[in-house]
């Protein structure tokens, strides 16, 4: 991330709830990013959506598609998903049995 240290550590506020967040950000995924985007070659990357301006980013780790974003869009409200996946990360453990 680019700027002086004051600008690299400005802590961003929230604008929005939880859910609206996830309400924008699933509505922007849906109707303009994953049109622009090859979800099999980027399946299991990370974006990074702005919810107010629809800007995005790919990357392979959260806080770099953040970072980018940021660098574009300072103020950025940033909404992030797991391309061909529900969630970003997955808690607990699979199942190692296999079905037949």
């Amino acid at each position: 991330m680019t700027g002086s240290p004051e600008e690299r550590f400005h802590q961003r506020q929230p604008r929005y709830s939880k859910e609206e967040f996830a309400r924008r950000g699933n509505e922007i995924y849906q109707s303009q990013v994953r049109q622009q985007i090859d979800e099999e070659i980027d399946r299991g990357r990370i974006v990074a959506i702005d919810i107010e301006t629809g800007a995005f980013e790919i990357a392979d780790r959260p806080i770099a598609a953040v970072d980018r974003l940021y660098d574009r869009y300072p103020d950025a409200q940033p909404w992030v998903i797991r391309i061909g996946h529900r969630a970003v990360y997955r808690f607990g453990s699979q199942s190692l049995k296999t079905t037949a």
